[in-house]
């Protein structure tokens, strides 16, 4: 089950109705020119009903009368309708068209603002292809249900009571011939209402998924071209396409048996209204004119009736894609400012101890089993100031979700971490993330060129200079050799650059901010063994104007820091110089050793 699909298992009795009135806060900017489009089109549509009164006024008068001159002037009364009725649906769409594409971008802007402030544990979860699709295909849905179905649904509505209305008055027993269809059109339309809500969702969530599977393609081509992979890929894409493939077929059908019933019986009405309108006027009971008009009105109700089914499937895909953006939109963010129930704590415990210490930390992810055992527990650790610690461990044992902690990218599950003795969730994010600085292991370049991928990670004031230092740092002076220098585009997630030299760039972006504390994840490990010695040659020296966590497993790496600490099954097994541990710690010299001959 896709985590789409469990949301909408939480949601069975949802109402399309209340998810739509959830667009109001974007659509009321514009109520006023949508009001108005939704008025100029009722009056469009009702121009057409006073067609069939022309037509009973020329039947009964010049036409039975003879008289040529009368048939051109309702000739000429029927054309100015018709140019004046298309006018009007000219000016309604030009009423919609500018304020819906504005509603579409505001909510899209809010959705890219609001996924910009999700945890890190929220984008664990989703998949990113869902998320694309929640910002593509439900909104165009949405844009589209509010310039048409939102529209006709009431024109459709006062056009069919208006029609109804004429025709009752004209002849009420034919009238109520053409009644008859209602109530079983009303219960067809009310058993699709349900399905066709459920088959929607499906296939909005199934687009979801394919979205996913194409864009993990396109971003692992090199893993799928290099293992030869591109078979099982397209396979894995058809059985997708193929089960979207199947829901869109069951929406056709359910669509086309309501179309069906919708068209079908007002069709036999109006055939029986014609057999015994013309009985009533062999009998002199009725006009002729009278019956054409009759006959003219029901016809111009066609299109209103038979467009409820198209009308409602679309409306009901815009309810379910409503309802999947604001399951994205209801996500809690990150908060924005400080925990005030942690700031004073945070002050009486920091005992005026400077650097980053954490205090009986234990983590545990949020989805995780309540009786599994936590990720970290009860970290103790404190990394003075100025000084630099190497955090060594077997893989799975914690130490990059304990650097996750520090810029608040995961909360802890209890305990505290303080810098300089203030309590982290006592200072608001943005201050938080301007003192550290993060490198991950994994870099992660934009579509933005090389200068501007660096300095994302300064204050907004840096310049040139900024950069030039931190490319030297990082060793990246490679940057200025390429085609446009520090202006180069890196191309979508930096791929056009070797591994090496992403690292380096990451590199040079955690340093750029010359941050009071720098949390590297292995920030070497793609670098061969000469590029390696000559980053820790400069990155020595901007360690030594600040206080650093290093995840590390080369001991090259790990004699950079001024301390080590070993994290064993998620706790501090020892903390001391490299020397010490290789002498004192048996674990530790086994990885160090095993370190070494990777290194070879």
């Amino acid at each position: 089950m896709t985590t789409s699909d469990a949301a909408a298992a939480d949601h069975p009795d949802r109402s399309t109705v209340r998810s739509l009135l959830r667009l109001w806060p974007y659509v009321r900017p514009v109520r006023v020119r949508l009001f108005g489009a939704a008025f100029v089109a009722v009056l469009a549509s009702c121009l057409s009903l006073v067609f069939p009164l022309i037509l009973k006024w020329m039947v009964d008068g010049p036409v039975a009368g003879h008289d040529p001159a009368g048939v051109w002037l309702g000739a000429l009364y029927l054309l100015l309708l018709g140019i004046t009725e298309a006018v009007l649906f000219g000016l309604r769409r030009w009423l919609v068209a500018r304020p819906l594409a504005g509603v579409e971008a505001a909510m899209r802007a809010d959705l890219y603002r609001h996924l910009q402030r999700l945890p890190v544990a929220f984008h664990d979860r989703w998949a990113s292809g869902q998320l694309l699709s929640r910002a593509t295909t439900d909104l165009m849905l949405v844009r589209m249900f509010l310039a048409f179905p939102l529209t006709f649904l009431l024109v459709n509505g006062v056009t069919i009571t208006a029609g109804i209305a004429i025709m009752l008055a004209q002849q009420w027993t034919l009238g109520l011939v053409l009644l008859a269809p209602a109530v079983p059109i009303m219960i067809v339309c009310w058993f699709f209402e349900r399905r066709y809500s459920e088959v929607a969702r499906r296939a909005q969530d199934q687009v979801g998924d394919l979205t996913t599977v194409v864009e993990e393609s396109v971003l692992g081509i090199r893993i799928i071209k290099g293992f030869g992979r591109h078979r099982s890929q397209a396979r894995a894409f058809r059985e997708l396409s193929r089960t979207l493939r199947g829901t869109e077929l069951v929406k056709a059908r359910l669509l086309a048996s309501i179309w069906g019933v919708i068209v079908t019986l007002p069709e036999f009405a109006i055939g029986a209204a014609l057999v015994l309108g013309t009985v009533q006027v062999a009998d002199g009971r009725l006009s002729a004119g009278t019956l054409v008009a009759f006959l003219s009105t029901a016809l111009a109700l066609r299109w209103p009736v038979d467009s409820i089914g198209f009308l409602l499937a679309m409306s009901q895909e815009a309810g379910t894609a409503t309802e999947r953006y604001f399951e994205v939109m209801n996500a809690t963010p990150e908060s924005d400012g400080r925990d005030a129930t942690a700031t004073a704590p945070a002050a009486a415990a920091g005992g005026g101890e400077g650097g980053l210490r954490f205090h009986g930390v234990e983590f545990r992810y949020p989805d995780a089993p309540a009786d599994a055992p936590p990720v970290l527990a009860r970290i103790d650790l404190h990394v003075r100031p100025g000084e630099s610690m190497a955090l060594v461990g077997a893989t799975g044992t914690g130490k990059t979700t304990l650097t996750a902690l520090v810029p608040r990218l995961h909360e802890v599950t209890s305990g505290r971490i303080t810098l300089d003795g203030r309590d982290i969730t006592g200072m608001p994010r943005e201050e938080l993330r301007e003192l550290v600085a993060v490198a991950f292991e994994e870099p992660t370049l934009f579509s933005a060129t090389v200068g501007e991928n660096v300095l994302m990670g300064a204050p907004g004031t840096a310049g040139r200079t900024e950069l030039d230092r931190a490319l030297s740092v990082a060793q990246a002076d490679f940057a200025h050799t390429l085609p446009q220098g520090t202006g180069t585009q890196v191309g979508e997630q930096g791929l056009s650059l070797s591994g090496g030299q992403r690292q380096r760039l990451a590199l040079a972006r955690a340093v750029v901010g010359r941050p009071r504390f720098l949390v590297l994840d292995d920030p070497l490990s793609a670098l061969d063994v000469h590029t390696e010695a000559a980053v820790e040659a400069a990155l020595r020296r901007v360690l030594a104007e600040t206080t650093a966590l290093i995840v590390a497993h080369r001991p090259s790496t790990v004699l950079l820091a001024d301390r080590v600490a070993l994290i064993s099954d998620g706790r501090i097994a020892a903390v001391g110089t490299h020397h010490e541990l290789l002498r004192t710690h048996a674990e530790y010299a086994h990885l160090m050793s095993g370190a070494e001959e990777d290194g070879r």
